[in-house]
């Protein structure tokens, strides 16, 4: 049984929220749903991914679905953050599951622009037809009777959104991690270690009441258990990147040192040509096959 907890609605306009955790990445899934109505929202579901053998597997993400049939849960929408780089999107199979719409930001199809030079793959990745909606900032729409409102937090990526949901609730992608950790890298193609910055002082400025539902944990020396939610005030006072009122510049030259120290994500080049079509793998071959193609030399670590 995979590893879950729900921080329960706390009345009128709040909804109920039960993050599960993969354990292989890292990952925070979450199912969000409107206690009035019964309606849902499924955000960030990882697809199983073996990168040694690639091979994918559903089983995480059933579970998840069974939990949300268990709880009498209907799903209302397939959501993603941003294309994730460490781990494989389930939106494409849930779809086909569940028949409900899918959707991430619109400037997805910048970052597709990006990779498809690195990939060497011009014709590849059409967001527009593997994603039922493309989110700009401030769009809003509803979750049973729930509001939902976008947010462009780019930084980690420079499509990554934020879903602030109800009256005290926000899905913040990969921005925050937990306050003792500190915030994401920002070194992948397209990302920014200023514009997160800017993001993070944004979510910070959602309310102190608000809780804040992250993409990633991993733990630390001190604290073997995963945790995903903190409020915006946690963060402002005992974010370890933050607190104590960090600037720009300072918080700039922090990311970016920390971030020279860090290996890519060993799922990365394959499953990134997925989850920019919603994690759906490439059209099959002549043999009926589908393949990866994987880009040699294309990012090694500076040295000095």
């Amino acid at each position: 049984m995979t590893l879950h907890k729900t921080s329960p609605s706390r009345g009128p306009g709040s909804p109920d929220v039960t993050g599960f955790y993969d354990e292989d990445t890292g990952s925070i899934q979450y199912l969000m749903s409107d206690p009035d109505t019964g309606k849902g929202a499924l955000i960030d579901v990882v697809m199983g991914f073996d990168p040694a053998q690639a091979t994918t597997d559903t089983s995480g993400a059933e579970e998840i679905l069974q939990f949300a049939q268990k709880h009498n849960i209907e799903i209302e929408w397939i959501l993603d953050t941003h294309p994730h780089a460490d781990h494989l999107m389930a939106s494409s199979w849930l779809k086909q599951q569940l028949g409900a719409p899918n959707a991430i930001g619109e400037k997805v199809g910048e970052i597709a622009e990006l990779w498809r030079d690195l990939y060497h793959l011009p014709e590849a990745f059409a967001p527009e037809k593997d994603f039922d909606r493309l989110f700009a900032d401030g769009d809003e729409f509803k979750i049973g009777s729930l509001p939902v409102r976008v947010m462009l937090t780019p930084g980690h990526t420079l499509g990554s959104i934020t879903y602030v949901v109800g009256s005290d609730a926000a899905f913040v992608n990969d921005t925050f991690m937990q306050p003792d950790v500190g915030t994401s890298r920002a070194d992948f193609p397209g990302g920014s270690a200023g514009e997160l910055y800017d993001s993070l002082q944004e979510i910070l400025s959602l309310g102190d009441e608000t809780r804040l539902f992250i993409g990633h944990d991993y733990g630390t020396d001190e604290r073997e258990d995963p945790a995903w939610e903190s409020t915006a005030a946690e963060q402002r006072r005992e974010n370890k990147h933050l607190a104590g009122g960090t600037s720009k510049d300072a918080y700039i030259s922090l990311r970016e040192d920390r971030d020279r120290t860090l290996a890519l994500p060993d799922r990365m080049l394959h499953v990134l040509q997925m989850n920019l079509r919603a994690g759906r793998p490439p059209e099959p071959e002549s043999d009926g096959e589908s393949y990866l193609k994987i880009p040699l030399n294309r990012f090694e670590k500076e040295t000095s």
